[in-house]
């Protein structure tokens, strides 16, 4: 851990510096992880019109030109950062294409540093339902979805905002309590709670609670 965070501030050095390579072998590193944050989020309403690729592309465009506020500032890990640079590309984006359409359905979760959209319980069920091998049947697939839904809106917003930060996202406990203003104890407790409280609502359900 400790070599791949000196790798990463050398790359963030040099890149500070003019280096082209260094910059896109540090956003290389992460293209993955905003791909997934930016599927997990995106509004289902505009899944046909936008691909994650092209928004994580656009965030990297603009992280380039803020990079001076990383280096000189560093009030969050490069990670922590990338992320938030791509949310607000994200929060524009929906905002552009939905505008006033965004109360229906499309909330943002306020966080320490600014909003994201919601990992809303739609968004998660459709990432547990990736995972299930046993429900292929598209009629079953639907019932069960329904199952998921109402397992994960039992839960208060914040629980579902760690599940999708530490479980779909696969930040640690730490950049858990970095992303959401709260100590690192309230995170992980959250954390472990809601997922046993999903497993033990799940539990009914062939396939899922050994996914999780």
């Amino acid at each position: 851990m400790e070599s791949e965070t000196q790798e990463i501030d050398a790359l963030l050095s040099q890149a500070a510096k003019g280096d082209k390579q260094a910059l896109g072998e540090l956003f290389a590193r992460y293209r993955d992880r905003m791909k997934r944050m930016v599927k997990l989020r995106l509004d289902r309403r505009l899944s046909g019109r936008i691909d994650p690729s092209d928004v994580v592309q656009e965030a990297f465009l603009e992280a380039r030109k803020r990079l001076p506020e990383l280096v000189h500032k560093r009030e969050l890990p490069v990670l922590l950062w990338l992320r938030l640079v791509t949310g607000q590309k994200l929060i524009d984006l929906h905002r552009a294409h939905l505008g006033a359409k965004m109360r229906d359905a499309g909330m943002e979760v306020s966080l320490y540093r600014g909003a994201l959209p919601e990992a809303s319980s739609m968004m998660l069920a459709g990432q547990l339902l990736g995972k299930l091998t046993t429900a292929s049947h598209a009629a079953i697939r639907a019932e069960v979805r329904l199952q998921v839904q109402a397992a994960l809106n039992s839960l208060g917003p914040m629980d579902r905002e760690v599940l999708a930060l530490r479980h779909f996202e696969q930040l640690n406990n730490e950049e858990t309590a970095l992303v959401l203003g709260i100590k690192k104890s309230a995170a992980s407790n959250r954390y472990v709670r809601s997922l046993a409280r999903l497993k033990e609502i799940l539990s009914g359900i062939p396939g899922f609670a050994e996914d999780l």
